[in-house]
């Protein structure tokens, strides 16, 4: 689904930077895979696997795929995907629809949205097609009728043994690709009755007690008490791209005003210094259930911007960024501390940009430049093109502890931009992970994930990295680390060459073994590198074949100067 999003963003403003990407993950996935490997379940080739809707997302994927490039190879692995997913289709049980799995106990609605949806694209690409278009409107037909539409017209997630509504959640998601489905059913046939009732679906979504609280679409789970699993921190963006589609079908103004309230809410409260976009599009957080950000959630807020974006393609656009967005000062005892950021500018456009930055930060820092012209060359707007300026920012030991921010206004022809850096002050070490205090010193996640409640656990093949920018004049450092499970504990100052420092050597899947570990660093103090002596922590999977790596509830370090 984040493959799916970026490709929305090629779409949408016509930069195909990440065509080499998708490429990329194409050709190195679309072969056989054991558990544990891609997935919790094995692969069985060409994207499919027990899971039918994941499969089918999949074949969405290659269709946009072949939209952006023309290339044949992904349109027939689209094909070929749908052609196993209609394996399940079964008139049997239920009188239709696709089974949720391999095993096939479940009949559901993402399923079933995904198939009409997949169907219906096939359908409007191979020219001469009837048999796509005929599955299409069948699997419309069906789900229509199938009761798993509530009397409000918001769609359960789906039926019951007895082939009920199951009166399950109502879920974004579900919503989102009932409207899409019939969007491009729509789209091949013209048939206003398919019209009429995505409409339906539409105005059952953003009305009263329906998928809104306060102006914003809301999971269940997004509620300050709850926090969302992996699935379900992408199930809004999955509804805004469908509902950019309605827009770009209908031209309704209050669908239209919908989408711009969601994009504006999240580029308002719900964005850090870094850009991260998090699972509650409010903003709201809480101690015991904070706002998560993670690359789920940043694939699902970035569907609502890039709806967004106008459709027409600007003639012109400006940019910036700074590198690192939230980078930590450990202040030396000794003196000031320098560390390096840069300012990224890119644009695009058909003329040359010479871009004025202007840069503050907090009083008593040193800042230079803080003026600067930065010329900008782009061709086109298929691809931005970029400059950068680096700046030097002097912290004195004074500075207290906290977020600090470094702002930066970027002007030419008529355009603005501004962009942040978040600098974290810190003379202690001292955090929960999976709480937002983890968030500066989280320097590679890799595919760990946290629950959002103080662990962070790195299973198979992922782990996580700490960057500890330790002082200058730091003589001696220890880390403590509270941690269970199957733990390989690696220590580098280079980001490149490991040390071992812990390691589980048993087969540990209770968490009986949660202890506080303490980790001597000083062997590892290197050289002077960006204003720090830089000691990277590396938390992996000791046994990555049984799914149980290493997790992390708290760290925290002691250090002399």
């Amino acid at each position: 689904m984040a493959l799916q999003t970026i490709g929305d963003y090629m779409q949408r403003t016509g930069d195909r930077r990440y065509l080499g990407q998708l490429d990329n993950t194409f050709e190195k996935d679309k072969g056989v895979f054991p558990a544990g490997v891609l997935s919790g379940d094995p692969l069985l080739g060409n994207f499919t696997s027990r899971a039918i809707d994941d499969t089918e997302w999949w074949g969405l994927t290659w269709v946009q795929a072949y939209d952006l490039t023309r290339n044949p190879k992904y349109l027939d692995m689209a094909v070929t995907i749908a052609n196993y997913v209609d394996g399940y289709w079964d008139t049997t049980t239920c009188g239709g629809g696709v089974w949720w799995n391999a095993e096939r106990t479940y009949k559901n609605a993402v399923t079933n949205g995904l198939w009409i949806r997949l169907t219906a694209e096939l359908h409007n690409r191979i020219p001469g097609d009837q048999r796509w278009l005929a599955r299409s409107r069948a699997a419309w037909a069906w789900f229509q009728g199938s009761g798993m539409i509530n009397a409000n017209g918001l769609v359960n997630d789906g039926l019951t043994d007895a082939c009920t509504n199951n009166g399950q959640n109502v879920w974004t998601y579900n919503q989102g690709l009932a409207i899409g489905g019939g969007l491009e059913l729509w789209r091949a046939t013209r048939d206003p009755q398919i019209l009429a009732s995505v409409r339906r679906l539409a105005d059952a979504a953003i009305g009263a007690n329906a998928l809104v609280t306060n102006g914003m679409l809301t999971e269940t789970c997004d509620a300050v008490d709850q926090t969302c699993d992996d699935n379900a921190k992408q199930f809004k963006g999955i509804f805004m791209r469908y509902w950019t589609d309605l827009v770009d079908v209908t031209h309704d103004r209050q669908y239209a005003a919908f989408l711009d309230q969601q994009a504006q809410g999240i580029w308002n409260n719900d964005r850090d210094a870094a850009g991260r976009l998090g699972t509650r599009w409010s903003g709201a957080t809480s101690t015991s259930n904070p706002n998560v950000f993670d690359w789920r959630t940043q694939a699902s807020a970035l569907s609502a911007l890039i709806g967004n974006v106008p459709a027409l393609t600007p003639w012109e656009s400006l940019a910036a960024t700074m590198s690192p967005a939230q980078p930590v000062i450990m202040p030396a005892a000794s003196g000031a501390t320098s560390i390096n950021i840069d300012l990224g500018v890119s644009a695009t456009g058909f003329f040359p940009l010479q871009a004025l930055a202007t840069t503050d930060a907090p009083s008593g820092w040193k800042l230079s430049p803080r003026a600067t012209l930065v010329r900008v060359q782009p061709h086109g707007n298929a691809t931005p093109a970029s400059n950068s300026v680096p700046l030097k920012i002097t912290v004195p030991s004074s500075a207290t502890d906290g977020h600090h921010m470094i702002t930066s206004d970027v002007a030419a022809a008529g355009l603005h931009f501004s962009t942040q850096a978040d600098v974290l002050i810190a003379h202690t070490i001292n955090f929960d992970t999976g709480t937002v205090d983890e968030n500066p010193w989280l320097f590679d996640p890799d595919g760990s994930q946290s629950n959002g409640v103080q662990n962070r656990f790195a299973d198979g093949n992922a782990h996580f990295t700490y960057r500890f920018p330790f002082p200058v004049d730091t003589t001696s450092a220890q880390v403590t680390l509270t941690i269970d499970a199957e733990f390989l504990v690696q220590v580098s100052n280079d980001n490149a060459h490991w040390t071992t420092v812990l390691q589980e050597t048993q087969p540990v899947t209770d968490g009986s073994n949660k202890a506080d570990r303490t980790i001597d660093l000083t062997p590892y103090l290197g050289a002077v590198t960006n204003g720090a002596k830089p000691i990277y922590l590396k938390v992996s999977d000791s046994f990555p074949n049984d799914g149980w790596g290493g997790r992390v509830y708290h760290v925290s370090a002691n250090i002399v100067e």
